[in-house]
């Protein structure tokens, strides 16, 4: 009886699976700057609609709600915080190799 060495082997008979899954056709050129750059897009939109939507309650506009603006603050600070926290540990990553003795 053999036992397979990795986590993935004890998967692909249950799943079906009996080679490793490559990409699929229709996501080419999906890599780590692509999603780098769609999140700071991403954490720049919401920061402005909250702003927006700060500046609209703010001026007392009848369509803005205390919740509706809370909220997307709070979504703009929690994309805020995790792009700054990938930001970290990418210059702790650089740091590292940058140490690292060759």
């Amino acid at each position: 009886m053999s036992v397979p060495t990795k986590p993935v082997d004890f998967i692909r008979p249950l799943a079906g699976i009996s080679q490793p899954l490559g990409k699929s056709p229709g996501v080419q050129g999906t890599g780590f700057q692509d999603a780098l750059v769609q999140a700071l897009q991403t954490t720049s939109a919401l920061q402005k609609e909250s702003g927006r939507l700060s500046k609209d309650f703010q001026l007392e506009n009848s369509t803005v709600s205390l919740e509706e603006t809370m909220l997307v603050g709070v979504k703009s600070n929690i994309a805020f915080q995790a792009t700054l926290q990938v930001r970290n540990r990418l210059v702790q990553a650089y740091t590292d190799i940058l140490n690292m003795q060759v």
